[in-house]
């Protein structure tokens, strides 16, 4: 079956939060070590979707395999064309090219909003995103030392940028 793209919504916020919170607990691909709850998640899908942004979702029908959102780079007025994304996919899910469609549907609802670029922050530790951001035509254009740190370990930035 071909998993359906579609905007997330409050019922999906606890396998959203199961997704991520996983990636939270096991890994340095986020440096945060706070556990989402399905309560802020679905404060968050609302406050998005509120504000025009995109929140969405790849389903199988049966389970949520992934997420793909985006929210403004920085704040203040003078950034409002530069949104900042955050994508991850279950386990189950990688390798199969959702994280593709999930990320080309991101970057066509950011478009159609009227955005100028959208920007990945991505671990140093994570090879494996830098060269999927890659091949989506995202390209490196800062690196920032040391301003992570997580499991005892300082850890690096990569910005990744592409232009809509």
């Amino acid at each position: 079956m071909t998993p359906e793209i579609r905007p997330a919504k409050a019922a999906d916020a606890a396998a959203i939060a199961a997704i991520w919170n996983k990636i939270i607990v096991e890994t340095t691909v986020t440096f945060t070590t706070i556990e989402k709850t399905p309560e802020a998640v679905a404060e968050d899908i609302a406050a998005r979707q509120a504000a025009g942004q995109g929140y969405l979702v790849a389903s199988d029908g049966v389970q949520l395999l992934g997420l793909a959102c985006y929210g403004p780079f920085r704040g203040g007025p003078g950034y409002r064309f530069a949104m900042e994304h955050t994508i991850y996919l279950s386990e189950a899910a990688k390798g199969q090219g959702l994280g593709r469609q999930l990320m080309t549907a991101l970057e066509d609802h950011a478009r159609a909003a009227g955005h100028s670029c959208l920007i990945g922050a991505v671990s140093g530790e994570n090879t494996a995103a830098q060269a999927f951001h890659s091949r989506m035509g995202y390209a490196e254009v800062g690196r920032l030392p040391r301003v992570g740190h997580k499991f005892g370990r300082f850890l690096d930035m990569v910005l990744m940028q592409k232009l809509l």
